[in-house]
């Protein structure tokens, strides 16, 4: 059996983030993912589904990410149902996030505030330097062309 879902799209809200009573971080958010055609009146639509990302993933979403960031979700889709305060029996489906990538520079103009380094499952570091240190901005691109040659040697690169 395989269930997998990967998407790309912006967040329709802000992450909202919880713990549990254990105190397990969870965070739940919508995302918008475009459709790959357009409708008769040449418009394209959107699925707005609803993702669920847990512990250090969820406090990184909840820190990083706000509406209208793009982000990638890799995970999985799950149902449950609950008895809502009329006693109705409501069924639910939402994408358990195992990784959440953020797509774009956290300034970005196109949608708002997301961090531009992705964050994987395990990789607790966010692409980010280690705050302790305090040393570096996360503005700072080791990459900028400084108009200066790069001085490497064949035997540092690992190809």
């Amino acid at each position: 059996m395989i269930n997998r879902v990967v998407l790309v799209g912006r967040l329709t809200r802000d992450p909202e983030l919880r713990y549990t009573p254990n105190g397990v971080a969870v965070a739940n958010f919508g995302i918008a993912v475009n459709r790959p055609f357009t409708n008769q009146q040449g418009e394209r639509e959107a699925d707005f589904l609803n993702c669920v990302v847990w512990r250090k993933q969820a406090e990184n979403v909840a820190n990083y990410l706000n509406k209208g960031s793009l982000a990638g979700v890799d995970g999985r889709l799950q149902s449950r149902s609950y008895e809502n305060q009329e006693g109705r029996r409501v069924n639910v489906v939402e994408v358990q996030a195992e990784s959440v990538q953020f797509l774009e520079p956290r300034n970005a103009s196109g949608g708002g505030g997301s961090q531009g380094y992705g964050s994987q499952g395990g990789n607790q570091n966010q692409g980010k330097q280690d705050q302790g240190r305090g040393s570096s901005n996360l503005n700072d691109d080791p990459f900028a062309d400084d108009g200066k040659p790069i001085d490497i040697s064949d035997d540092d690169l690992p190809f």
